[in-house]
């Protein structure tokens, strides 16, 4: 994927977040789609390598629309800053986890698992995670998972403020009603989010090297996705 032009033009358009310029420059957009559509095609290929369910996926299956929605934003800005690709086996809009790409200017990410659960799927892994704690923290407490996203909310993405790795978006303050307070291990209890993420070089998905390291990212988090995907399973 050639990621300098996609991300030249990202960095242009944050500049000139306006219709007047993107026309006039269109065509510079359309090869950049062009461009991130065909390496979201080689990540799905090379993630299938570890995960036969995502094989049936198509490019327009995991990616979005470049336009924002601003109906209810304070920023009326029409497009958006980043190109992202979710990559579920239930499509971009399931509530599944999958594997997500993110370029952006000094701010791009690979990440793994779901960002949003509604309360009631929210409970269930809860009590999933309360009811097989010792597997649950053989996955999110080995060397290797903690050395690469690192401990439950201390990471950070919001925005333009992102960290180096991270896992959890956003925790309770304290234990979710109906759960024991005095819980050993309530940190994972408070958790809003079950989604990990590292934050890679702008330079990552240049050449042929990043295949592996993606796919060592994409192992290291996948334990817990589908620890998690066997509860969602039961909702979608």
């Amino acid at each position: 994927m050639n990621t300098k032009i996609i991300l030249a033009f990202l960095k242009n358009i944050t500049a000139n977040n306006n219709r007047e310029w993107f026309q006039e420059h269109k065509s510079e957009y359309e090869a950049v789609k062009k461009e991130f559509e065909a390496g979201v095609e080689d990540v799905i290929t090379t993630l299938t390598t570890i995960d036969s369910e995502i094989a049936h996926l198509k490019v327009k299956d995991c990616t979005y629309r470049f336009y924002r929605d601003t109906r209810f934003s304070p920023d009326k800005s029409p497009y958006k800053r980043h190109l992202g690709a979710f990559i579920c086996a239930k499509g971009r809009k399931a509530l599944r986890g999958g594997y997500y790409i993110h370029l952006e200017p000094n701010n791009c990410l690979v990440a793994v698992g779901s960002y949003w659960l509604p309360t009631n799927i929210l409970t269930s892994c809860r009590n999933e995670i309360m009811a097989n704690i010792d597997q649950w923290r053989k996955i999110v407490e080995d060397g290797k998972f903690i050395k690469t996203f690192g401990y439950p909310n201390d990471g950070q993405w919001e925005n333009d403020a992102v960290s180096e790795k991270g896992f959890g978006l956003a925790a309770l303050k304290t234990i979710p009603k109906g759960f024991p307070r005095d819980y050993e291990f309530a940190q994972y209890l408070r958790m809003k989010d079950y989604c990990c993420w590292v934050k890679v070089p702008d330079s990552f998905f240049e050449g042929n090297k990043w295949k592996e390291k993606l796919i060592e990212i994409a192992k290291t988090g996948k334990p817990m996705m589908d620890m998690m995907n066997n509860v969602i399973d039961d909702y979608e």
